[in-house]
């Protein structure tokens, strides 16, 4: 008979059956228990290696089909081993955003001068600085509130602000500013401060006035109408400019005269230009100039007359040349003709000649009216027509001090003289002129004149 199978013992085939009989365990996918902790104690093992490498190796594992990943079991060697932090999606920590900075301060305005100054100089410059910002405005006021005009200057930076002006003696007035920060916020400054009040105030005039044309002999005289007892100071305010140039200085002639001359003659045709700026300046003891001054003049022709006693002649030049030559009769011996270099300074058609005036009273005193009378001293010597002593004229002196001429002789030197021109008197019996006497500042040495 044909056989089906192998055929074993009865044993063999006895155990197998029984062993079948009974329960097996049958082989699934399930892992073993143990193997979640086994993982955790590699994990933590391992914690000194880098996150990816971690992550990578675990995910291969649970790829392989012999794990299945639990992100608890991962996350929990974290926990125990580092505090808590928030993170991004890379794996980066994070940290808490920053406080706001704290806002910037305002801006700080200060003035110049400080607030509350009294004795300001009142054309010192003034002004506002700014830290921390920019101005936005300045403003000046005065007591009444009315704003002052100006002009000021801007720095560049915007930082700060200088103007001057004339302001007033005695006067109370207020800077008003603003300033941004850089945040744009506006602070706010005022500032008050008060000007010197003089003990008293000086105007001045002067000779030549503005737009005359004087002869080459004229000094430049400015007068104060108080007496100054800083006369450096009253020079220092005191400008001189010519064209052209000339070198020249000063001599107080009184308390409240003071002159300014070149070193010789004007030269024909000079331009010059003055300023007396004393308005501001304390000219001593508290004495401040009231206002400024200025003026300008003009040299015109070189006319010069000579008179010689011992020819009695008087002999004219006119830029050099002689264009007259006249007979004159000047002072007795008894009332000489001053000698030195006389200045032409006032002309009268008619003129009351009153001795008294020069001193002369009692015998031999006269009052006369005379005409085309021009005025070469202070003292009251003139050149005029004296109708009554043309025979002695270009013969001998018989006047008490004047140059007498003829009628005609007098008109021509009245219509051809002008303020400024030189007279020049030589070997009389007479002493100098004195420097103060008219215009006599030529009567000097430049180094003399100065010197005083």
């Amino acid at each position: 008979m044909g056989r089906t199978g192998r055929e074993l013992p009865a044993r063999e085939a006895t155990g197998i059956a029984a062993d079948r009989s009974r329960p097996t365990r049958r082989r699934t996918g399930r892992r073993p228990l143990w193997l979640p902790g086994l993982l955790a104690v590699i994990a933590l093992l391992s914690g000194c290696t880098a996150t990816g490498a971690a992550s990578s190796a675990l995910g291969s594992l649970a790829s392989s089909g012999q794990v299945t990943v639990s992100s608890s079991v991962i996350a929990a060697p974290a926990t125990a081993s580092a505090p808590a932090t928030t993170g991004t999606a890379s794996g980066t920590p994070s940290t808490t955003p920053p406080p706001p900075p704290p806002p910037p301060p305002l801006a700080a305005v200060s003035a110049t001068p400080a607030d509350g100054a009294v004795g300001v100089d009142p054309l010192a410059p003034f002004g506002v600085a700014v830290t921390g910002g920019t101005l936005e405005s300045v403003r000046l006021v005065n007591a009444a509130g009315e704003e002052i005009p100006l002009a000021g200057t801007l720095a560049a930076d915007l930082r700060s602000w200088t103007a001057a002006t004339e302001l007033g003696y005695g006067k109370t007035y207020t800077i008003s500013s603003s300033a941004r920060n850089i945040a744009g916020e506006l602070t706010p400054s005022t500032s008050s401060f008060t000007t010197v009040l003089p003990n008293n105030k000086t105007a001045a005039s002067s000779f030549p006035t503005d737009g005359m044309t004087v002869g080459v002999a004229q000094p430049i005289a400015v007068v104060f109408d108080e007496p100054i007892t800083d006369r450096a100071a009253a020079e220092r305010a005191i400008t001189v400019t010519t064209a052209p140039a000339q070198v020249g200085g000063f001599r107080w002639i009184t308390e409240r005269e003071v002159r300014w001359r070149p070193q010789s003659f004007w030269p024909a045709g000079t331009t010059v230009a003055v300023t007396v700026d004393i308005y501001g300046k304390d000219l001593g003891d508290g004495v401040y100039g009231q206002q400024d001054l200025a003026f300008g003049f003009t040299i015109g022709r070189a006319m010069v007359a000579e008179i010689d006693d011992n020819t009695k002649t008087m002999t004219v030049w006119q830029d050099g040349q002689q264009i007259n030559s006249i007979p004159v009769s000047l002072g007795s011996n008894k009332y000489p003709t001053y000698n030195g270099v006389h200045v032409v300074a006032e002309k009268y058609q008619s003129k009351i000649m009153d001795s008294s005036t020069w001193g002369l009273t009692g015998v031999g005193a006269y009052r006369t009216e005379v005409g085309w009378a021009t005025r070469i001293s202070s003292s009251g010597e003139f050149v005029h027509a004296a109708p009554w002593s043309v025979d002695a004229q270009g013969v001998e002196n018989v006047s008490h001090g004047c140059v007498n001429v003829s009628t005609d002789a007098a008109i021509w030197f009245y219509d051809t003289f002008i303020p400024g021109d030189p007279v020049t008197i030589k070997n009389t019996v007479g002493p100098p002129l004195e420097v103060w006497d008219g215009y006599g500042d030529f009567q000097l040495s430049f180094e003399d004149y100065i010197g005083a």
